[in-house]
């Protein structure tokens, strides 16, 4: 597959503040930078361009983007070590490349421009195409086996947990009722079937109709939230001492496991009222930003993808007792 199309549309998320925060932690010959979603590489060609010392280990489980991402890297491809895994894995690719710890990692939990671009895909609401949403469509089922097979109650409980849909009951029996009439296949149907489930006051509000419930079938097509609540304390115990983690969140569900990861970590363990606490009770990472830091509404402007960007960033201070 070649970049044709995705060269110029690319534009990585708080890419110069994200390497102002993980530069620090990669100067050191030979320091490895994890991208666990790679994607199309944008965030890891600044990385190394910044960081001449290091090289990277390139994450993703769509095998598109691995191609694409190879092309877009060049001659900084000799420095790139690309593996086709999920990013919860990232303890076995470590073990197969024999690297031990690594001085820096950058979790971007939001869709590349690949899939968002790519209308054979199924990511987009807006346009008609297959109910895919896999981002490795070799494996997996689909948007539509969910559709297709789910009990109303199911859909319902993903719609409203994933999706955080107030609608999530009326847009399930919606859902139910027309399946019976034909199986969902493409998207067109599926935004109209949840546009009418919805109350017409309820439409013009929040946003497209379809967002929350394309967010939700995304999520559990690909196990995102259980991929990422196991990614986040295996990347903190893969970081070196002085090793700095970035994660960007898109909506409040990866954002909140985030925040409780960090804040645990960076947190001393012994009693409050404790005059001096052991050095095993220490916190093992200390955060390097307050809160989540927001996109300027300059990025936000030239890129609306950015819109909904968290950014978090800790780093490791000791090892885990």
């Amino acid at each position: 597959m070649a970049t044709q199309g995705f060269a110029d549309v690319h534009d990585p998320v708080m890419r110069d503040r994200i390497v102002e925060l993980l530069r620090p932690a990669l100067t050191a010959p030979g320091a490895v930078y994890v991208d666990g979603t790679l994607g199309l590489a944008g965030h890891a060609i600044a990385i190394l361009e910044a960081c001449p010392s290091a090289r990277l280990i390139g994450i993703d489980r769509d095998p598109d983007a691995h191609e694409v991402a190879r092309e877009r890297l060049g001659h900084l491809a000799d420095r790139a070590t690309l593996v086709q895994a999920v990013y919860d894995e990232l303890p076995e690719v470590l073990e197969d490349l024999g690297v031990d710890t690594v001085d820096a990692i950058l979790l971007d939990l939001g869709l590349s421009s690949l899939q968002i671009d790519r209308t054979d895909r199924g990511f987009a609401y807006r346009v008609d195409s297959p109910l895919d949403m896999r981002m490795n469509q070799g494996e997996g089922q689909t948007a539509a086996d969910v559709l297709n097979t789910y009990s109303s109650r199911d859909l319902s409980r993903i719609l409203r947990r994933y999706g955080e849909e107030r609608f999530a009951d009326r847009i399930a029996r919606a859902v139910v009722a027309a399946r019976e009439a034909e199986p969902f296949r493409t998207s067109a149907r599926l935004v109209e079937t949840i546009s009418a489930a919805i109350p017409a006051a309820a439409r013009h509000t929040g946003g497209h109709p379809a967002k929350r419930t394309f967010q939700a079938l995304r999520i559990e097509v690909n196990r995102e939230l259980a991929a990422l609540e196991a990614a986040l304390p295996a990347a903190v115990g893969a970081l070196a001492v002085g090793g700095r983690m970035a994660v960007l969140s898109y909506h409040s569900l990866e954002d909140r496991l985030v925040k409780r990861t960090f804040a645990e970590r960076a947190t001393d363990r012994g009693p409050r009222d404790m005059p001096v606490v052991p050095d095993h009770l220490r916190a093992e990472l200390a955060l390097l930003t307050r809160g989540a830091e927001r996109p300027d509404q300059h990025e936000i402007d030239t890129n609306p993808r950015a819109a909904s960007a968290r950014l978090r960033v800790a780093q490791r201070v000791k090892e885990a007792a």
